[in-house]
């Protein structure tokens, strides 16, 4: 088969800034915000510029939440974003639509607070994004906006989406299982090798987020075999904003890989160049969005997502002591009198305590060249690594050592943990490959889709 490359980017989460994203209470929302809001619009511009004479490939993949809220005026200025790159550049577009795209809430902000913003609704999707995958598809299965295109005369992409009327995040029904390995096995009567792509990632970006029901797709071992056993090995996603790539194998053997994407608008913002050398070898490779126009107050694009990062987690600390109803609302606790004076109290201690001190209260020791820093700060590093991906806390590294022994101290407490879906997980192991990459660069990979 000829080489095949293509380019992918997800979460664009475009607003058009002329909507309105400014005033007191939209600095006290973006105050725990990963991702960015005002500045949307100009990443998307800048990304999509670069893009138009990136020139190693000709496709670009986008996988999911392609607006901030589904907002209606924002569907009309990103799909006339795509038209515009598409007639420029050349390129062929591919997407897949989810979440955040369409039946929310959406709002913006002003000098007199929140408003609210017309979303668009599901069976309006079609319309806006039809010449960029629908049109063009050999399959097509509206009920869930799937399909199947041809990327090259060797390779086919099967799009999935986990959203139907009414309904998001949706635990796939035997019978658009049904249909994925439908497609699949056509694909290799065929003679085509097959790649997928959707928008939530179907292993989890790092073992601790399986904890999460939202940040993978529900029931995922069983698409896992639905794709791997009929020959497709590797899936494209985004939706956490993460940086990873993961593998696992099915009981009949397969290899699979999920390959997931930082997103375009927030800390780990990459863009995805991925070479299909044959049917057994595919290449990543990860380049970093570009320069956009914005007052960043003297910091480039890179320091300016990163503070904007690490502001959130700071925020959501500070607020376990400052304000404890919004700690617990932003971790999903049901707030009660006794919780807030709780959180309250071991929010004074944390934001006040060095790594010494906190690993003292553990029973374990910390290395002297970490031992006088701020837990706060170290804790803000831990966590925006678990995001970046290739996690530097590992074992041999002063923080990685300390990680470890916190881990084995508190695994007694969590013998029968499960993940969200019921599966039973090892504590030590799982906070252990959380906190530190042992596996596949989250960057730069050559992958083998078979053993």
């Amino acid at each position: 088969m000829k080489p095949l490359k293509f380019y992918l980017i997800t979460d664009t989460h475009y607003f058009k800034n002329s909507l309105g994203a400014y005033g007191k209470e939209y600095e006290d929302f973006m105050d725990s915000e990963q991702k960015c809001f005002a500045e949307t619009q100009s990443i998307n511009e800048a990304t999509f510029k670069f893009l138009e004479t990136a020139d190693e490939a000709d496709i670009l993949l986008i996988a999911g939440d392609l607006t901030f809220w589904g907002e209606r005026e924002c569907h009309e200025d990103f799909t006339k974003l795509l038209h515009s790159f598409k007639e420029k550049s050349g390129k062929k577009i591919y997407v897949v639509t989810a979440g955040h795209d369409f039946d929310n809430n959406s709002f913006g902000f002003n000098e007199n607070g929140r408003f609210p913003i017309e979303s668009v609704r599901f069976d309006e999707l079609y319309d806006y994004y039809k010449d960029f995958g629908y049109s063009d598809a050999i399959e097509f299965n509206k009920e869930h906006l799937s399909y199947v295109a041809e990327l090259s005369e060797d390779v086919r992409l099967l799009v999935i989406s986990n959203d139907i009327e009414g309904k998001k995040h949706i635990t796939y029904d035997d019978e658009f299982l049904g249909w994925i390995a439908e497609q699949a096995k056509k694909a290799k009567a065929d003679g085509k090798m097959m790649i997928a792509m959707e928008h939530y990632p179907v292993l989890p970006g790092q073992p601790v987020l399986a904890l999460i029901e939202d940040a993978w797709q529900a029931e995922s071992k069983k698409l896992v075999e639905t794709l791997a056993d009929n020959g497709v090995h590797l899936i494209f996603t985004g939706h956490m904003h993460n940086q990873s790539i993961n593998v696992t194998k099915t009981d009949k053997g397969n290899l699979f890989y999920d390959v997931c994407t930082g997103s375009v608008i927030g800390w780990p913002s990459y863009i995805r160049l991925v070479t299909i050398e044959d049917e057994n070898t595919v290449d990543i490779k990860s380049i970093q969005t570009p320069e956009f126009d914005w007052d960043k107050k003297g910091l480039n694009s890179e320091q300016y997502l990163i503070a904007q990062f690490e502001k959130m987690i700071r925020t959501l600390i500070v607020s376990m002591r400052d304000d404890p109803k919004r700690f617990m609302r932003k971790v999903n606790i049901e707030p009660s009198p006794s919780k807030e004076k709780l959180f309250s109290f071991i929010g004074k201690k944390l934001n006040k305590m060095t790594v010494g001190q906190f690993s003292h209260l553990l029973l374990v020791s910390a290395d002297k060249s970490i031992k006088k820093d701020s837990f706060v700060e170290f804790a803000v590093d831990v966590v925006r690594s678990i995001f970046e991906g290739n996690q530097p806390y590992v074992e041999g590294t002063p923080g990685g050592n300390l990680l470890l022994k916190i881990f084995k101290r508190l695994k007694p407490f969590f013998k029968k943990m499960k993940d969200s879906q019921g599966n039973p997980i090892d504590f030590y192991e799982t906070m252990k490959h959380t906190a530190g990459n042992y596996g596949i660069d989250d960057y730069n990979a050559t992958l083998k889709l078979s053993e």
